[in-house]
């Protein structure tokens, strides 16, 4: 297991809010290595959040430090196996959720919530097709436009008819 620090800053240059991982925490603003934590406490994500200040420019930004396991499999539906990895989930929501109203932060909280039901499950191998369930429920939830476009990709629509199904069974619900 590693330890990893995660930057949130806000790019007002860019009107967005960006994220920095390190192994040394570096102030977003000046990159000085050198920073006092202002406070702390535990979050729901099993990670600890820290409020830093930046010794050399006095700039507050903060950080999210967690345990990053790094044993779990994934079995693919050829059978292949590969390491599992948060950033493609994240990365399948973020395209799901383009141009929806749906913030970074909320991906990030549905990302960090998958990732904790799939640590939880028994066993360090885990199909791929759980993984692919959990995300849609968790979209569902989030947002319905969301969850079509995903659902279309994921169970791989072949035509309107696949979308009209779909559509009935979430409308039903």
């Amino acid at each position: 297991m590693k330890t990893q620090d995660i930057v949130v800053y806000n790019d007002k240059k860019h009107n967005r809010l960006c994220l920095l991982r390190s192994d040394k925490i570096k102030c977003p603003y000046c990159f000085n290595e050198e920073s006092k934590v202002m406070d702390k406490r535990d979050t729901e994500i099993n990670a600890t959040r820290r409020r830093r200040e930046c010794l050399k420019c006095s700039k507050r930004f903060t950080t999210y430090e967690r345990i990053e396991d790094l044993d779990l499999a994934i079995i693919k539906k050829d059978g292949r196996r590969e390491a599992f990895e948060k950033e493609k989930i994240k990365k399948g929501i973020l395209k799901a959720c383009e141009k929806r109203p749906v913030s970074i932060e909320q991906i990030d909280v549905t990302v960090d919530k998958i990732e904790a039901e799939i640590r939880k499950l028994k066993g360090k191998e885990i199909q791929s097709s759980i993984i692919g369930e959990k995300v849609m429920n968790r979209l569902k939830k989030l947002d319905k436009v969301a969850y079509i476009r995903f659902a279309s990709v994921y169970r791989s629509f072949a035509d309107i008819t696949d979308f009209q199904k779909e559509l009935k069974e979430l409308i039903k619900k």
